[in-house]
């Protein structure tokens, strides 16, 4: 088994993507805490705690879990699930920040609370379990942190100004750790799941391109390779980010994105002016535009 005798957390694994994970850490070998608070698609309180039927499956397949309800957007909440780690198992060996909920609305609709909720789940909430963990993981000399991405902080998403924001502020947070932590012991990367849940049930068709295919990709096609990344098997493999693939039938796969970097230069040795930019722009960078589909 992958990770047999590793201690891992998954947060946000009370459903979707995360109970997927979660699953499969148990099922190669990992002791694993499953986080989630049970609350609400946006955040809000609910009397829910998916948690605990989460631990219920792993016990009945002779697993070893416990449930932690604490949320990621708290620093000190967040401590309390990497203790929950070490005083239910002794040690932690990986995690992975899957924890999310959604606001969608307009940038014209948005409130500074619609937005600040979001970015404290996915980015801080990614920030908090990775500052109590790293240390634990840095004594040890060993340690896997898998944060969760998004095609939408990759390309953007109509309706999603604070999660896309939130989810490409993730990649950048992943890069910097990645070079920060390597000399312990530890690879940090980013993923990028595709999958039918409860999150994109709630994205209208027109505005979610696997919808507007008619794709349906269960959370488990996502969990192997998030498995692998959490593994000693891919040791040497960190600052990259990975996703799932499209699906089809008989195609099941998945993506390595490469990072920005420049496509072309306007240069010349003497300093420009603007006007003198807007004389040569379409001749040189203009040509390597990105192409972007509409989101009419």
């Amino acid at each position: 088994m992958l990770l047999e005798n590793r201690v891992a957390i998954v947060t946000g694994a009370g459903r979707g993507v995360g109970r997927a994970l979660a699953l499969d850490f148990a099922r190669e070998g990992a002791k694993v805490v499953v986080n989630d608070p049970g609350v609400t698609l946006q955040g809000g309180e609910s009397d829910e705690r998916p948690a605990d039927e989460v631990v219920r499956e792993i016990r009945e397949r002779g697993g070893e879990a416990v449930a932690s309800y604490d949320s990621v957007a708290s620093f000190s909440a967040a401590e309390r699930i990497v203790g929950t780690a070490v005083e239910s198992f002794g040690k932690l060996d990986i995690v992975v920040n899957n924890a999310g909920i959604i606001r969608d609305r307009t940038l014209l609709k948005m409130s500074e609370e619609d937005f600040d909720a979001v970015v404290a789940v996915h980015l801080k909430g990614t920030f908090n379990v990775c500052r109590h963990a790293a240390p634990i993981m840095r004594d040890r000399g060993y340690g896997r942190i898998v944060n969760m991405t998004s095609a939408a902080g990759l390309k953007g998403n109509f309706g999603q100004a604070n999660y896309s924001a939130a989810k490409a502020a993730i990649v950048g947070l992943t890069m910097t750790l990645a070079l920060e932590l390597a000399r312990y012991g530890i690879t940090v990367n980013a993923f990028a799941p595709r999958a039918t849940t409860r999150m994109t049930g709630a994205i209208p068709a027109n505005h979610d391109p696997v919808k507007s295919r008619g794709e349906e990709t269960a959370p488990e096609h996502n969990a192997p390779f998030v498995t692998f990344l959490a593994s000693e098997a891919a040791a040497g493999i960190s600052g990259q980010i990975f996703g799932k693939g499209a699906s089809a039938p008989e195609r099941y796969g998945f993506v390595i994105f490469g990072y920005p970097r420049e496509a072309a230069e306007m240069v010349r040795k003497t300093p420009w002016t603007a006007r003198e930019v807007a004389e040569h722009f379409a001749s040189s960078l203009g040509p390597h535009l990105q192409v972007r589909a509409s989101s009419s």
